[in-house]
């Protein structure tokens, strides 16, 4: 059966705000903007229906959906949703030089060098490797209609080349926001993906300013 699937990024974090690398290795929390961010995000869509809810296993994902979790909607964790392991510079302000190696790496990706990992860390082939079980799953139970994921930045521009089918290359062109919305609709008899919305915002416009910013440029 078809289904409709809202995918957010999670809310911010203080390394997200303070310009921190943050990736699986890391398990922040949302900071006081992010935990806005979340509840608005609720107060926005807690009249859809939505028959399961999905996270990636790190606090930042599971807190973005507390609201949902509290209504008592059935989730679950999977480790295939991770971020991006960003390797040893995580947790870390990158000085000038470290931006330069991240860069070179990033552009390097958009070459084609997709099994180039940052130093201890993934390269988007493994990730989309570990990615790819887990999409399946989520698309295994035809009685869930209307699903919500919620995972983080880097993540979501491989997992949206993955369901789109896209190059991996592309992944740069997908755009995202703490709590940013992709909504998709996943045509079953096609098996293909149709983006309805794309990195959409509108369920913030009462937020302070900082609360659309990340200040993260490693992502």
């Amino acid at each position: 059966m078809d289904k409709v699937i809202y995918l957010i990024r999670h809310g911010q974090t203080e390394y997200n705000r303070k310009g921190v690398v943050q990736g699986s290795g890391i398990d922040a929390p949302l900071n006081e903007v992010g935990h806005m961010q979340a509840e608005a995000f609720y107060e926005t869509y807690h009249n859809i229906s939505f028959d399961h809810v999905y996270t990636s296993v790190l606090q930042r994902s599971i807190q973005s959906v507390k609201g949902f979790l509290d209504d008592g909607l059935p989730t679950t964790q999977l480790a295939g949703l991770n971020e991006i392991n960003w390797g040893v510079k995580e947790g870390k302000v990158p000085t000038t030089e470290e931006h330069s190696y991240y860069n070179d790496i990033i552009s390097g990706w958009q070459d084609g060098k997709l099994d180039v990992a940052i130093e201890g860390g993934e390269s988007p082939l493994m990730v989309q490797e570990r990615q790819k079980p887990a999409l399946e799953h989520i698309l295994s139970y035809p009685e869930q209609k209307q699903v919500l994921i919620c995972m983080h930045g880097r993540a979501i521009r491989i997992f949206l080349c993955l369901m789109m089918n896209r190059d991996l290359r592309d992944m740069d062109q997908f755009k995202h926001t703490n709590l940013g919305l992709y909504l998709l609709h996943y045509h079953a008899n096609e098996k293909r993906f149709e983006i309805i919305k794309e990195n959409d915002q509108s369920h913030l416009p009462e937020l302070p300013p900082s609360a659309r910013e990340d200040k993260t440029d490693i992502k």
